[in-house]
């Protein structure tokens, strides 16, 4: 064990566009949303994560919130960065020590971010401390997290919907075999819903309200077995100028997604023609794996298993599924040759 060993920190980060999840000796110890308040006068960083999620949408002339990651890649180098050194900071293991340690990270990205999106990801990470960054893709981080043995001469198929982008990917040997990357995931559910208030009750609601609407009677489908309460959802009337309150019920909401949906159902259609055709035989047999908060959605595995025949399995935790494969690939990172440099 070298020096460089002692004073090392290993984690795991999956940074994404809605969330940012840090695992660190094997524990799960930020779960964060990526949302950065700053102030505009003199630039200076407010709150991060779920402070500045409260003030979304509620803020003054001088106070903006941005999230820093669009479709799963940084589009705000400065805040993201910032962010990343927040969210490390708040790591029980490196809080209050003396040296900042150096770390070594596995950081997940999507498999369809271009060579200079990778780069911008690997610089920010040096920014923060980090000697030695490898990078997984997405759909790996979500196979492994799901428990397929990725290694195996076995085709396997997996659909990770994140915030920004629905990764769907066909994996064997430890690689991707074929993959798309779809920009179409939670955060365009949600702006589907919003917009859908807007155009049939007349209801401008904000962003924190539809993601809330998306969770609580979100569907991708019109007959539900258990089916949610209707919801009340406040906003302002666009006629009157008024506050008003309506109710919503989750078939609405179905109808609202289904563009975005037919979108995802696309991808997968498109990913699985294109798989040969001894893994097309594998697949038959082991079915789709779905993981990523989006994968939540009711009614969305029965959807996909109705368009494609095949039976779709929900991973266990499906928030988490993507950290705790980077986080096995952390822990194997000399084993997994695909992790890359």
């Amino acid at each position: 064990m070298g020096l460089f060993d002692f004073f090392t920190q290993e984690i795991a980060i999956d940074l994404g566009t809605a969330n940012t999840l840090i695992i660190h000796n094997n524990k799960v110890v930020v779960d964060s949303p990526s949302i950065v308040a700053i102030h505009r006068r003199t630039n200076k960083v407010i709150a991060v994560g779920e402070q500045a999620k409260h003030m979304q949408g509620k803020t003054h002339d001088d106070i903006k919130t941005i999230r820093p990651l669009k479709d799963g890649v940084i589009a705000d180098f400065e805040a993201s960065e910032f962010m990343l050194t927040e969210f490390i900071k708040k790591i029980p293991g490196i809080q209050g020590k003396l040296f900042s340690p150096s770390l070594r990270m596995v950081i997940c990205i999507p498999s369809g971010i271009t060579e200079v999106e990778k780069r911008a990801v690997k610089d920010s990470c040096a920014r923060v401390n980090a000697k030695d960054v490898r990078l997984i893709y997405e759909p790996m981080a979500a196979a492994i997290g799901v428990g397929i043995d990725i290694q195996q001469p076995k085709g396997n198929m997996i659909i990770d919907i994140g915030g920004g982008t629905t990764e769907i990917a066909v994996v064997a040997l430890g690689g991707i075999v074929c993959d798309k990357s779809v920009k179409i995931a939670g955060d365009v559910f949600t702006n589907d819903i919003a917009y859908y208030l807007r155009t049939h009750h007349n209801l401008y609601i904000g962003e924190r309200t539809a993601e809330r609407v998306k969770i609580e009677v979100g569907a991708a489908v019109e007959e539900l077995e258990h089916a949610p309460d209707d919801m009340p959802v406040q906003g302002r009337d666009l006629i009157t100028g008024k506050p008003k309150e309506i109710t919503v019920n989750y078939k609405e909401i179905a109808r609202a997604l289904d563009k975005s949906i037919l979108r995802i159902e696309d991808g997968v259609m498109e990913t699985l023609s294109q798989t040969p055709p001894e893994l097309a035989a594998d697949i038959y047999n082991t079915g789709i794996y779905m993981a990523g908060g989006g994968s939540m959605l009711r009614g969305l595995d029965q959807r996909i298993s109705k368009k494609t025949g095949l039976p779709v399995f929900l991973a266990d935790d499906p928030l988490r599924a993507v950290v705790r494969g980077t986080g096995i690939a952390l822990k194997n990172i000399d084993k997994f040759t695909f992790l890359m440099k």
